[in-house]
């Protein structure tokens, strides 16, 4: 499981989970490229850039934002090893046929199409280094239709079978590609929006993030397309 000499770009790095799987990357050796919107929120997130870790602020709803952050890691670090597509979010929405075009396309941009340029940006030098892993985020809710979440449970339901697809476009590339499937993550926000819930059964971002480390390892090279649920501990 050592990540030594290797390097991991991880989207959407100053949320709980993006916190929380560098952390487990660092842990094991890596060189971090750590990637959200703002240097001042990573800087404030991780505190000062070090020899193993570069901070690549970039809007991932922007080709070049990706381009950026993929570039940037290959100067500093020379490889990239690893993608870990954290970014996105949750929103409650309407009845499918009170979905708003405003609430449709913030969910699906801010979970596929930042996915879709992450992997645009990162797989080609993937492709000429000889391998390497992609692991996504999913949701275990998306793996049917929910009321009031539609809009929600399709982007997610999308990002399983985006990586459905690139598992069986790049296998023989080496590259794994595989997706966790959380459900509910044990937030600060989501103990505050759901107080009378017990957060015990939910995930712990720690938990989730150790599931990804695995993932992305040499343990896991047989692993691909697999969509796998981390639903806590109860």
């Amino acid at each position: 499981m050592s990540f030594a000499n290797k390097t991991v770009i991880v989207t959407g790095a100053v949320g709980n989970l993006g916190k929380a799987a560098a952390k487990a990357f660092a842990d094991q050796g890596a060189n971090l490229v750590l990637v959200d919107l703002k240097r001042e929120s990573l800087a404030a997130a991780f505190g000062a850039e070090s020899a193993s870790t570069l901070f690549a602020p970039a809007n991932l709803l922007e080709q070049s934002g990706a381009a950026g952050f993929a570039q940037a890691a290959l100067t500093r670090f020379k490889r990239i090893d690893v993608l870990c597509n954290i970014a996105g979010g949750f929103r409650m929405g309407e009845a499918v046929h009170e979905t708003s075009d405003e609430n449709w396309n913030f969910l699906f941009d801010i979970n596929t199409r930042t996915l879709l340029h992450a992997v645009r940006a990162v797989v080609p030098h993937m492709i000429s280094a000889g391998g390497g892993k992609i692991v996504n985020v999913g949701a275990f809710a998306a793996q049917k239709g929910v009321a009031q979440m539609g809009a929600y449970t399709a982007a997610k339901g999308t990002v399983i079978r985006m990586t459905e697809a690139m598992a069986a476009e790049l296998r023989d590339k080496n590259i794994n590609v595989n997706c966790v499937l959380p459900t509910i993550i044990d937030t600060l926000d989501n103990r505050a929006a759901m107080p009378k819930a017990d957060p015990a059964k939910w995930v712990a971002p720690a938990d989730l993030a150790n599931v990804m480390v695995f993932l992305a390892s040499d343990a896991a090279r047989a692993v691909h397309g697999a969509t796998v649920p981390v639903t806590g501990l109860s």
